[in-house]
């Protein structure tokens, strides 16, 4: 870690003057290294929260462009991209709000092929997509890289999240065990997503990153936490790691196979 500088300090003053941040926590987000996967509903204010807070180098991971139904929720992005790659678009928006942060773009659905080269780099793993193929696929191999994740998932008017350090934590298969039948629960193309539940759980998720890298407060390990936004009502379910989990468990898992072709945003 490098001592942060007078602007760096003025900059970062609301989260230095945290007493369970200061000067040095501020310096741990500073040489953090966090991954978005999906820079879309749930990456947009992940992406601008961890980027304002000065997080080292955050790398941006969408094989997809912008499209006009995107615009509802996913506030990166704006009517004079449609049609850009998500990447390039959020890169441009995120540089504006701070110059210091270094970027890494893959512009590019991650699969079992290149996402084990991909996470390997990174300190925190944030899961912005939209499929539960995606969801195992990004646990399964962040489970093999021992790499700690935020997992989201967003439907109508609720929200899911959870943190899983791997082999300390129950995982996402620990809970879910494997997706489910193709068509048997609807996408948010199909069933509908309030805007502002992907920023609620976006912001959630952002937090956790940042908790993990500054090593304030206690992440979302071995709970669940869900809310309804129409009722406004939060529930945490505490979880246990599962010994004879097909992923984490005693037998794990020495490769990736992917439960679909790609990975894609929300």
């Amino acid at each position: 870690m490098r001592d942060l500088n007078e602007s760096e300090i003025e900059r970062y003053s609301r989260h230095i003057i945290l007493q369970d941040i200061g000067v040095e926590g501020q310096e741990r987000i500073c040489a953090g290294k966090v991954l978005v996967i999906g820079a879309g509903g749930l990456g947009s204010p992940v992406l601008y929260y961890l980027a304002a807070a000065g997080v080292g180098e955050i790398g941006i991971a969408d094989g997809d462009e912008v499209d006009l139904s995107n615009l509802q929720r996913q506030i990166l992005h704006t009517e004079a991209d449609i049609g850009r790659a998500k990447t390039a678009s959020a890169v441009e928006k995120l540089s504006a709000v701070n110059s210091n942060v270094k970027f890494n773009v893959y512009h590019e659905f991650l699969t079992a092929e290149n996402i084990l080269g991909i996470v390997k780099d990174y300190d925190f793993i944030i899961d912005g997509t939209d499929s539960f193929s995606s969801k195992f696929l990004i646990n399964d191999a962040c489970v093999l890289a021992k790499k700690p994740f935020s997992h989201g998932g967003i439907l109508r008017f609720s929200g899911q999240t959870m943190t899983i350090n791997p082999f300390q934590s129950a995982c996402y298969a620990c809970v879910f065990d494997a997706p489910p039948p193709s068509g048997s629960v609807p996408s948010c193309s199909q069933a509908g997503i309030l805007g502002s539940v992907a920023g609620m759980l976006g912001v959630i998720q952002a937090t956790e990153a940042l908790k993990f890298l500054s090593g304030a407060g206690a992440p979302l390990y071995n709970a669940i936490l869900s809310f309804d936004a129409l009722t406004m009502t939060f529930r945490k379910a505490l979880l246990k790691r599962n010994p004879r989990c097909r992923i984490c468990g005693s037998g794990g898992i020495s490769g990736l196979s992917d439960y679909e072709q790609k990975v894609c945003d929300l």
